[in-house]
């Protein structure tokens, strides 16, 4: 049985001896000789990860200004930072946008450009009292100027990450990127093989206090992540970092089309192999970190499973979904990741970096709760017009403009024969209609591509849909696309209403 101590393993850092691997080669190693003889030679083995790690933040001090101000709200390029701590020290998400630039700029820009040495607009505001009595204070600062940047990052490293589709109509702007519509493609993130969490997923090595691979420097995991949930295999990691020492090749902001801003972080944790056991955990495969794929069409936080899938099917570049093969694409960057891992190996064969054993063990089992709502979600069901004139495609505009007229509804729903929802037709349709003298069919002058909405769907979403696409209704369909009801921006301006 084999077992050494972290003792052991940095004298063989100290000394030029140590024996050190990737996680990637660990698995060739423990497949040809085993876990044993595997643990007796391999000391260390490093991992890496890069991708969008929107949990991110830089805790910083301005120093003090003459006069003094105790600040209550603060801008870095008109990217607002928390500031209720003491007078000039200010928390900066990652992911909070620009109030002039919206989500195309966000804190995590900020948090590059500052290391990348860029000049960064600063606006202040207090209240003033006689110990800080100024009020106002704009002024231009670079990362040197700051007497702390602390990278403070609440949830990192995540051990794996569900992938995205979208079983929708319509193509969906989501954290996963861009979700083409009818499964069109699958996108996903982590490093798989080489991911941190997934090489130690007991806990043994990682844990407060572990000293790590941060952006180019050596930080620190300082707990778990929030959200961490280790049972389900998406354990998270809290971390600290001084950017001042980060290299801006593993930190990268980045805007996400219709979502906003996130920041690509580098990390790596090297892993101590103690015995066989961390041995055998460190030659985990692609193929044996299994995952789901999520259908993002629905707007709810348990998005349905289309199915399992592994890491080896994600990278291979397509996968199957209902018998059609659908391309895939990752978020974040192997390369990076097998870079960072290389990078670790090295720092380690070199004498520049010891391994760590944590001060207190992360917890290697629980699951993250959802949020406690008091209030009940009002769903669609709960507000729509089960009232719905409908008709049939094959009949003209006169009928369509009867049974309008009849039933003082501003929307008819276009049925097929077997019921199933084909278009929609509205009194400005028809009037239009007349107004050109058309008295075809109601096919030829209907809305063939309808908006739609389930009725378990949360009564936000459809207002959110009829908002964006500037339509004062939806059907309301099942599974098979039969009409149930329809969903007006009346029915939600009565809601709103009781509500108020």
């Amino acid at each position: 049985m084999v077992k050494k101590s972290v003792h052991e393993i940095n004298r063989k850092i100290e000394d030029g001896s140590v024996n050190v691997v990737t996680a990637e080669e660990m698995v060739t190693i423990v497949e040809e000789f085993g876990a044993e003889e595997a643990a007796k030679e391999v000391d260390v083995v490093t991992t890496g990860t890069f991708g969008a790690m929107c949990s991110s933040g830089l805790m910083l001090n301005l120093g003090h200004s003459e006069p003094p101000i105790k600040i209550q709200k603060i801008w870095f390029n008109n990217v607002e930072a928390y500031s209720g701590l003491a007078a000039v020290d200010a928390y900066l998400g990652a992911a909070q946008i620009s109030d002039t630039r919206g989500i195309q700029y966000g804190g995590a820009h900020v948090i590059e450009d500052l290391l990348r040495g860029k000049e960064i607009d600063v606006h202040a505001t207090s209240y003033g009292t006689d110990c800080y009595p100024r009020k106002v204070l704009d002024t231009i600062i670079t990362l040197e100027d700051l007497n702390e940047a602390i990278l403070l990052n609440p949830r990192n490293a995540y051990q794996k990450y569900a992938a995205a589709t979208n079983s929708s109509k319509r193509i969906l702007n989501t954290y996963m990127g861009e979700l083409l519509p009818s499964f069109g493609n699958v996108t996903y993130s982590g490093a798989g093989v080489l991911s941190p969490l997934s090489n130690d997923p007991n806990y043994e090595t990682i844990g407060m206090g572990t000293r790590i691979f941060m952006g180019g420097t050596q930080g620190y995991v300082i707990g778990n992540g929030t959200q961490h949930s280790p049972s389900s295999g998406f354990g998270t990691l809290m971390l600290k970092g001084n950017l001042k020492e980060m290299n801006p090749d593993y930190l990268r902001a980045a805007s996400f089309t219709g979502y906003g801003a996130t920041l690509y972080m580098g990390i790596g944790i090297p892993i101590p192999i103690l015995n066989e056991k961390l041995a055998a955990a460190t030659a985990v495969r692609d193929e044996d970190i299994v995952t789901t794929i999520q259908d993002y069409a629905v707007g709810s936080r348990d998005k349905p499973v289309i199915r399992k899938i592994n890491y080896a099917e994600l990278r291979s570049g397509s996968v199957q979904i209902n018998g059609k093969d659908v391309p895939t694409s990752s978020l974040s960057s192997f390369k990076n990741a097998r870079k960072i891992a290389n990078e670790l190996k090295e720092w380690v064969k070199h004498g520049k970096f010891f391994v760590s054993m944590p001060v207190e063990r992360l917890y290697a089992e629980g699951f993250a709760k959802p949020m406690k709502e008091t209030q009940a979600v009002p769903l669609v069901k709960d507000v729509m017009s089960s009232f719905i004139v409908t008709i049939k495609r094959d009949q003209t505009v006169q009928d369509a403009a009867k049974k309008i007229w009849e039933n003082s509804f501003n929307h008819l729903a276009v049925t097929s024969d077997t019921g199933e929802l084909v278009g929609i037709l509205t009194a400005w349709d028809i009037s239009k209609a007349v107004a050109e003298n058309c008295f075809d069919s109601v096919e030829s002058v209907m809305t063939k591509k309808v908006l739609t909405c389930a009725p378990n769907e949360p009564v936000d979403l459809a207002a959110r849909r009829l908002d964006r696409y500037g339509v004062s209704a939806m059907p309301v369909i099942d599974a098979q696309r039969q009409v149930l009801g329809i969903i007006t921006s009346d029915n939600i301006s009565k809601l709103l209403a009781r509500r108020y």
